[in-house]
């Protein structure tokens, strides 16, 4: 079982190089061929192309996997929703009033 760990850790690990290189590959290649010419700015190598991505991952909070972290949140509140009783659902839509229209109305739900 123990190698099995092992050897999925070292495929994973292999699978993200691939992919971090040639993602670098294509963002160097992208640049390369855009932006000095439209904007006059240097080339970049590899390093400064993997460089930028680790950036925009940092700034923007991109490259992610979509593991339905809002699907999981929004069952959640539905199953909330669900075990309410009419009257504490109405106090519900009252208190997260959105500006004229309630939380919760027939248009949004």
């Amino acid at each position: 079982m123990r190698a099995f760990r092992v050897e999925k850790a070292v495929k994973v690990v292999l699978c993200i190089a691939l992919m971090a290189t040639i993602a670098g590959f294509v963002v160097k290649g992208l640049w390369n061929a855009l932006m000095p010419a439209l904007f006059g700015l240097h080339a970049l190598t590899f390093w400064q192309a993997l460089g930028l991505l680790v950036l925009t991952k940092i700034l923007f909070g991109g490259f992610h996997r979509h593991s339905g972290g809002k699907k999981m949140w929004r069952n959640r509140m539905r199953e909330q929703w669900e075990q309410m009783t009419p009257e504490e659902r109405e106090r519900f839509r009252e208190t997260m009033r959105c500006g004229r229209r309630p939380f919760g109305s027939a248009a949004q739900l």
